[in-house]
């Protein structure tokens, strides 16, 4: 039983940030006088649908997508309320505005997260005993400013650096003890299982009010929109590869383990706090996906869009569309292969 009610609460949050995404096309779409054919949640066949006004709403079988259909969206009309026929900058607000919807969940999420376990800050909890840090007169108490040259607001900042790092060359970090900045040179120790550190751990404290929860849900936002960045960095410079990638059946996969252990330690509770920050990172990831700059994904159609502001020309919608064809041809080989690699490690 338990099995179903955690297949359950997957879907749900694929769902809510699927549909969050799409709605945020959708809401700006009607705002700004689109017609707007349908709005659906799901890939592939119809499972429900009903018609309110000019516009069909519907549930479809596979939940790993949606889609906001607008008209004039892909081809040529001459209706004025045609997507094509707006201005552009109303267009270009449509394109990222499901993006956005989905930075403003991860920011409304982290408020809930941040009011029940408390903020992460960039102080240091505790140094490890004849550790690099140790050895260069860090302390417990000082807080981390910057690490490498990157401005350090949370913790988990300096281990998601940390995962990926690998040289013997030793590290800048600015502290800030008692008010006083502070620069150290700090050379990580590689550990047994291959992993450099520096011998620091942080922590959580509760907020000291409204603004404080609001200031660091900002900053958890903040920190998955980078950590994503910082991901794809890895990927483009070989540090992780394919192996490393998961689609909707691997990231399924993940969550489903994440509550399994929520549920071994403690009670619902430790459930809803582990799917809630799981939401958080999948709602950030899926904003900055959908703004990179390819084609089929919003940040290719935008890239369009600002050559057509910038130009003052439209692009040819055949020409357009044939880019964002292939793009989608791409796309859903890469997302079959994914898929395929996920499956298999389900049986491993």
């Amino acid at each position: 039983m338990s099995s179903i009610w955690n297949l359950v609460i997957i879907i749900l949050v694929f769902g809510s940030c699927i549909m969050i995404h799409e709605f945020g096309h959708f809401i700006t779409a009607k705002k700004s006088g689109v017609l707007v054919n349908e709005f659906a949640i799901g890939m592939g066949p119809c499972l429900f649908h009903v018609t309110k006004g000019e516009t069909k709403y519907s549930l479809r079988l596979f939940p790993i997508g949606g889609f906001c259909a607008m008209l004039g969206e892909d081809e040529a009309s001459d209706d004025p309320r045609a997507f094509c026929n707006i201005h552009v900058w109303k267009r270009i607000l449509i394109v990222a505005a499901g993006a956005l919807f989905n930075f403003l969940l991860a920011f409304v999420l982290s408020i809930v997260f941040i009011a029940m376990c408390g903020v992460n800050t960039n102080e240091i909890g505790e140094v490890t005993e004849n550790s690099a840090a140790a050895e260069a007169d860090i302390r417990a108490g000082d807080k981390v400013i910057r690490l490498d040259g990157r401005r350090i607001y949370n913790f988990r900042e300096i281990s998601i650096y940390m995962q990926f790092f690998n040289s013997d060359e030793p590290l800048e970090v600015v502290i800030d003890r008692n008010g006083e900045k502070i620069t150290k040179s700090v050379s990580p120790q590689k550990t047994d299982s291959g992993v450099y550190q520096i011998g620091i751990r942080g922590g959580y404290r509760q907020a000291s009010g409204v603004l404080e929860v609001i200031g660091y849900s900002i900053l958890e936002l903040r920190y998955w929109i980078k950590t994503t960045f910082f991901s794809l960095k890895q990927l483009f410079t070989g540090n992780v590869g394919l192996k490393d990638l998961s689609g909707p059946v691997g990231i399924g996969s993940a969550m489903n383990d994440v509550i399994a252990q929520a549920q071994a330690q403690g009670g619902a509770l430790d459930v809803f706090v582990n799917v809630l920050n799981f939401a958080i990172l999948l709602t950030a990831n899926l904003g900055v996906m959908n703004l990179l700059p390819l084609p089929a994904l919003d940040g290719g159609r935008l890239v369009f869009l600002l050559v057509e502001a910038l130009t003052r020309k439209k692009v040819p919608s055949d020409k357009e569309a044939m880019v964002h064809g292939i793009g989608m041809v791409l796309l859903l080989g890469l997302m079959a292969v994914i898929m395929c690699k996920d499956i298999v490690n389900l049986f491993h």
